[in-house]
């Protein structure tokens, strides 16, 4: 099995500081709300690329409808920033680990308070 490319991880490095820059200068939807780019995984042949991001105080649903739609326009920005042969197809998709982080952040929390020992004032040291 071939392991990963050094170049498919700086490709993708770049394209997702590109496209951050990009949702948020240059799209212009209400319905996006905030949107953080997290990571941008490249194919080996560079022809596609899975954009993963994040939303704050919006849909996730919505807002991945709208930045697919918008891929075409972003490919187009992209091409003329990056000096690259061809430039990959986008497709987003929504990262949920950071909700997941948090619901298991609440889970031990809540575990952490139920087996802690009840403060006992009037108990011999």
């Amino acid at each position: 099995m071939p392991r990963p490319s050094n170049r498919l991880d700086r490709i993708g490095d770049q394209l997702k500081q590109e496209l951050a820059v990009l949702i948020r200068d240059e799209l212009r939807d209400p319905r996006l709300g905030m949107v953080s780019v997290i990571d941008a995984k490249v194919s080996r042949d560079l022809a596609h690329a899975v954009v993963y991001f994040t939303a704050l105080n919006a849909d996730a649903a919505e807002v991945s409808e709208v930045l697919n739609k918008a891929s075409g326009y972003l490919r187009s920005l992209l091409a003329k920033r990056l000096n690259l042969r061809s430039t990959p197809k986008l497709r987003f998709a929504y990262d949920e680990s950071i909700e997941h982080g948090r619901e298991l952040s609440a889970l031990i929390d809540k575990a952490m308070a139920l087996e802690a020992p009840p403060d006992d004032e009037g108990s011999d040291p």
